[in-house]
């Protein structure tokens, strides 16, 4: 297993959903965490004792994103070696009928709040010897819209080659990676995937299964550590291998 003993990680999105399963899995290997999200939790990630802090914050708001990093740092010992942009997300919305408002929030949050955090933690990073990992958590939708999220689609899209120029910017002392992730089965989405637990839409994928947190958990760990010191604006693909094209299912079905 990755082993980032003494690493300071802040996770963006942290408190639920895959963002509390990358918390844990940091903590798991030894690092030291912290969480951000609007909302405070019941209680933040933890492992064998060891707990991640919280920081509320808007991050869609730039001054509030940069008071969020400067807190984290403080925390985490006065340093930070990884960011994981995790926040992020959308309903699905009729284009033709969406507010502007809608689409202008969208944007902030997947698209936006990524740089307003990853600006001052790449200043935090660049002052530090060992330099520091920045993680952008995208989405399929970035290469393989769906009907109803164009603004996410779009958004993701920009987050991705955020992701690479920003990688050809900060380079050498800061590496900026991003993940595309598929379908994801949480909780919270399961209502989106059918009656059936998911298991027709399973079947559309070639691994035959949707992702589990800790399969994105798991992508993290990677770009984070030292496996992966030459790896900048890379995109790691966890999605199981996309979806079977819908004309090889009528195919087969027929």
């Amino acid at each position: 297993m990755v082993d980032l003993s003494g690493r300071a990680v802040l996770v963006t999105g942290g408190t639920k959903g895959i963002g509390a399963v990358i918390a844990r899995a940091f903590l798991a290997a030894g690092a030291e965490v912290a969480v951000s999200a609007r909302n405070e939790p019941e209680a933040p990630p933890s492992v064998g004792g060891r707990e991640a802090h919280f920081i509320a914050a808007d991050i869609r708001d730039a001054n509030a994103a940069a008071e969020m990093v400067e807190r984290a740092a403080g925390l985490l010992g006065g340093r930070l070696d990884v960011l994981v942009n995790n926040a992020g997300g959308s309903p699905d919305a009729d284009s033709a009928t969406v507010s502007p408002r809608f689409v202008e929030r969208i944007v902030q949050l997947n698209l936006l709040a990524p740089f307003y955090v990853a600006q001052p933690a790449n200043r935090i990073m660049q002052a530090q010897e060992t330099g520091g990992s920045i993680i952008n958590i995208g989405s399929v939708s970035a290469v393989d819209p769906q009907p109803g999220t164009a603004a996410y689609t779009a958004a993701k899209a920009g987050l991705l080659a955020f992701t690479k120029a920003l990688a050809l910017e900060w380079a050498p002392k800061v590496r900026i990676n991003h993940i595309t992730t598929g379908l994801v089965l949480t909780e919270a989405a399961a209502h989106n995937y059918g009656t059936d637990g998911g298991a027709a839409t399973s079947a559309l994928i070639p691994m035959e299964r949707m992702a589990d947190p800790q399969d994105v958990a798991n992508a993290c760990l990677y770009l984070a550590g030292d496996l992966a010191s030459y790896v900048t604006g890379a995109d790691l693909a966890v999605h199981g291998g996309g979806e079977v094209p819908a004309r090889y299912v009528v195919k087969q079905k027929g």
